[in-house]
């Protein structure tokens, strides 16, 4: 039996840049990243002749999901992450830990959220809807 290419989250990356090649500046203390998941439409295409009165579907339009980052707040991230939000769209890109594959997305910045205040630590939400295809590369 093979060992496992399993790995944990450890050294991930989300950076936002104006133009597609970036740079991407890492956003400070990012605690977590959901990236966007992909889905299509089953557009139903039966007829009255379908085989065994079963349903027959077509592919639809692809979609890429909101992509998710949590991370610790602080006053001058969250004023980067304002700026963002006010411009509507950015390029997005996360990084995995092994250094070398990144997803990279024009997105809407659909959501910003601070977290309660408490005795816990404080923390700050990002959503974003990825517009287009996002663009896995792996070096």
């Amino acid at each position: 039996m093979s060992e496992t290419q399993a790995d944990i989250g450890y050294n991930s990356t989300f950076g936002m840049a104006e133009a597609q090649a970036g740079p991407f500046p890492a956003l400070a203390e990012v605690t977590s990243i959901t990236p966007p998941g992909l889905s299509r439409d089953a557009i139903d295409a039966t007829h009255l002749k379908s085989p065994e009165q079963f349903e027959e579907f077509i592919a639809g339009i692809k979609k890429a999901g909101e992509a998710k980052m949590v991370l610790n707040f602080t006053p001058a991230v969250y004023q980067t992450l304002v700026a963002a939000f006010d411009a509507g769209k950015q390029w997005c890109q996360i990084g995995w830990p092994d250094g070398s594959t990144t997803l990279t997305f024009l997105a809407v910045i659909t959501g910003l959220e601070a977290g309660e205040l408490n005795n816990d630590k404080m923390t700050a939400t990002l959503t974003v809807k990825p517009s287009g295809k996002p663009l896995l590369a792996v070096v």
